[in-house]
């Protein structure tokens, strides 16, 4: 283990041994080779390795080096690159410490002299040709200047140390002799010596004011070259800039000169850049798209119809026929809808509604480390990680469920709509807009607690009612029902399952979700995307939707394919891009729709289709003639202030306000959750813990009732009864939900929690007893 002492090395001297480096909590220190050369530490783990292995290495110049205590000490770069090393003794750790800050000395001292030999004096770049020769001969000569001025300092040095080490002497013989006639020559020789040594220092002061001086003169021609170095380096930005704009825009307009994309199937917006809510003409996008390699090519193309199909007369009224022959005139579907259904609702009296709250409590900036809690939670389930309440937003899961109905108008449009293709589009764009309000949201929901529920009552302002209720805990799983007045339900039982991949956060929704019409008897249902959660450990977290959807309609056989394109930094499509063909039982295409899931979707009838050429993968691509886009969706605005509010929408702000009469256990009355929501982090943090033990103390006592009631009586109900029993595995699915029961859906072929009625009952007559106590 122990080397031989070498002596304390010159700054030139290459310094070598073994000592100690920290690797990690469960290895520790660990005996590693070190070499220090030319101001760069490198370690091995054997000297074998030398020639062929560096397990590491650190430039002193821009390192700190730290004592601990008598034999450790770190050595840092700022962040970057920490060793915590460890040296045999005391003494052998000093040695180590003076040859660092030797060497780091000396590293310094060579950066500064190369710095100093790039830089460039002159504040105007000269002229090519003698631009070089000047710049060089310039340097060379302020060089040679401030060497000179080091000699002066160097030699005044010198003379002061010498002059004052004789007037020392002289002054220690002035005291030694006695008083005499030597006196007055010993006086003289004090005296000159005094007057040598004021004038060596007199010049000690002028040759280093003099040095000042002229540092400080070139330091600033310096510091103005750099700056001139700088503002070319930023114009020569911006013109690339420019050129890549130019060049994609060229690339563009190439490609809509030969088959015109769907973006641009707008004959009559073609001057502002398209029909599609991100406009290629945009400069934001335009700051986006700086791509070289192509795409996935589209599964479709649109171009404008034939004129003959806007000449058609209108005299035929039905709904999808008007539309057709009145589309010049801007007929929107709702509009023709509203005036074939006999059935319209008539104005209601205006009743005085609930004013809900329109701001929470800004967030607060608290810091946390995010890798030392993730580091070992990869590949983990994320609802078995427990997680502090910096990861969340103060929302349950289940509130996040009834965001989806954020834009109900779009299900109250297709209920009046006389077309099932017509109403197919509503159901698209409303699955569609279900991820709008994901766009900023990188806050993780509150897991809810089994039997945890959510009403979102909006009878009088909105005409719906909604119920949300955990029904599963492991693997978590909500069931959710909604109707409405306007003549809708939606019911949905998701089930999420998501994995920690180190770099992003994959979320999996399982399940169904299904819509029924009643004076139709139309019968949708969909499955959701997967949803990712980017630069996890490092960067700013941004999200994305990507895959593939297919709305159903079971009593018609109608079907709407959306397809949610993921982000790609070569792609030359607008970002978070969605598409759709709504066709018949057949296979005929009859709609066409198109947009962003972050902010609009249009829709275009389909006139004719034909097969146009292939692709690049060989697939040949099917060419539609679509009367001009009909915007059918535009996302609400966030309220002002959203960036300090988690980016909570206008209906998401009101979700978690008190309300009087809900049920003991709804999200509302979850006390994690209110006090995050009140700033109060910490003990949202401790109450949080609280809950979950509270939750674990639950299922552990119905899990020994449940083996306690299939066992004999002779049988002693223990610790190990529980966990071998296979009732165990099995006792969520004895969990009996409150407002939910278990029925076979016909249409999925599934087990599913439908709504079995009583809570708003449960609700008018304020009677809870069968609620359990879980907060």
């Amino acid at each position: 283990m122990s080397e031989s002492k070498p002596p304390t090395p010159t700054p030139g001297d290459t310094y070598k041994g073994w000592l100690f480096k920290w690797t990690n909590y469960i290895k520790g220190y660990q005996r590693r080779w070190f070499v220090l050369s030319n101001g760069l530490l490198s370690y091995y783990r054997t000297q074998a390795e030398m020639g062929h292995t560096c397990r590491g290495t650190i430039n002193l110049a821009t390192a700190n080096i730290a004592v601990e205590d008598s034999c450790n000490f770190v050595i840092s770069n700022g962040g970057a690159q920490t060793y915590h090393l460890k040296a045999n003794s005391e003494v052998e750790r000093q040695r180590w410490i003076t040859a660092l800050e030797l060497a780091k000395a000396k590293a310094v001292d060579m950066q500064a002299n190369s710095d100093d030999s790039g830089d460039e004096c002159p504040a105007v770049p000269p002229t090519s040709g003698q631009g070089g020769g000047c710049r060089n001969s310039e340097v060379q000569s302020t060089l040679r200047t401030l060497n000179s001025k080091v000699e002066d300092l160097t030699t005044c040095n010198d003379l002061i140390v010498k002059h004052g080490s004789a007037l020392q002497r002289s002054l220690s013989e002035l005291e030694a002799i006695r008083v005499g006639g030597d006196m007055g020559e010993k006086i003289r020789q004090v005296t000159e010596r005094a007057t040598l040594f004021r004038i060596t220092s007199n010049a000690m002061i002028n040759a280093c004011r003099d040095f000042l001086s002229l540092a400080q003169t070139h330091s600033k021609r310096w510091q103005k070259a750099l700056q001139v170095e700088r503002d070319q380096r930023i114009r020569l930005e911006e013109t690339l800039e420019q050129l890549a704009k130019q060049h994609n825009h060229l690339e563009r307009a190439f490609r809509g000169a030969t088959v015109l994309p769907s973006s641009f199937s707008n004959p009559a917006l073609g001057s502002k850049g398209g029909a599609s809510g991100k406009g290629d003409a945009s400069d934001e996008d335009d700051d986006n798209e700086f791509f070289d390699a192509m795409e996935d090519p589209a599964e479709f193309i649109t171009v404008p119809a034939d004129p003959k199909y806007h000449k058609r007369s209108g005299s035929n009224v039905s709904g999808l026929s008007s539309e057709i022959g009145m589309d010049d005139q801007s007929v929107n579907f709702d509009e023709l809808s509203l005036a074939s259904n006999p059935e319209s609702p008539q104005p209601l009296e205006l009743e005085p509604v609930r004013q809900r709250r329109t701001r929470i409590p800004d967030k607060p900036n608290y810091y946390l480390n995010l890798w030392s809690i993730m580091k070992n939670c990869i590949g983990k389930e994320l609802s078995k990680i427990p997680m502090p309440v910096n990861f969340n937003e103060p929302l349950s899961m289940l509130q996040r469920l009834s965001e989806d109905l954020e834009y109900y108008e779009l299900l109250d449009k297709a209920a009046k709509c006389q077309s099932s293709l017509e109403q197919m589009c509503y159901v698209a764009a409303f699955t569609v807009s279900s991820y709008s309000t994901t766009v900023h949201r990188t806050g993780k929901p509150f897991n809810p607690l089994l039997g945890e529920t959510f009403e979102l009552d909006r009878l009088r302002e909105c005409g719906y009612r909604s119920l949300c209720e955990q029904v599963s805990h492991h693997p978590p799983a909500a069931a959710h029902h909604a109707f409405s007045e306007k003549g809708w339900s939606l019911r949905q039982e998701i089930t999420l399952a998501s994995k920690f991949r180190g770099k992003y956060l994959s979320i999996m929704p399982l399940g169904s979700i299904q819509c029924l019409f009643d004076k139709s008897n139309n019968h949708y249902s969909w499955k959701k995307v997967t949803t990712t959660v980017h630069n996890i450990i490092v960067g700013k977290l941004w999200i994305d939707q990507s895959g593939e959807i297919d709305v159903v309609n079971h009593r018609t056989g109608d079907r709407c394919h959306l397809k949610f394109a993921p982000y790609s930094y070569f792609s030359r499509d607008v970002p978070r891009k969605v598409t759709g063909v709504v066709t018949d039982k057949e296979g005929k295409a009859h709609y066409v729709l198109s947009g962003t899931w972050d902010e609009k979707m249009e829709f275009s009838r389909v006139m004719q289709s034909s097969k146009g050429e292939n692709g690049t993968e060989g697939k040949q691509r099917t060419v539609y003639q679509t009367l001009k886009a009909k915007e059918i969706w535009t996302k609400n605005p966030l309220p002002e202030g959203a960036d300090n509010m988690y980016f909570f929408s206008s209906l998401a702000l009101t979700l978690n306000e008190p309300e009087d009469g809900v049920a003991p256990t709804d999200s509302r009355r979850r006390p994690d959750q209110r006090l995050m929501e009140d700033g109060r982090w910490d003990e949202a943090n401790a109450e949080k813990q609280r809950l979950e033990e509270k939750q674990r103390t639950t299922r552990r006592e119905r899990e020994r009732e449940a083996v306690k009631a299939a066992s004999s009586p002779e049988e002693a109900v223990t610790e190990d009864s529980i966990n071998d029993s296979p009732l165990k595995s099995a006792h969520q699915d004895n969990y009996q939900a409150l407002w939910f029961e278990k029925l076979d859906d016909p249409v999925s072929g599934e087990v599913l929690h439908v709504y079995k009625g009583g809570y708003w009952e449960a609700k008018d007559q304020g009677s809870w007893d069968i609620c359990p106590d879980i907060f």
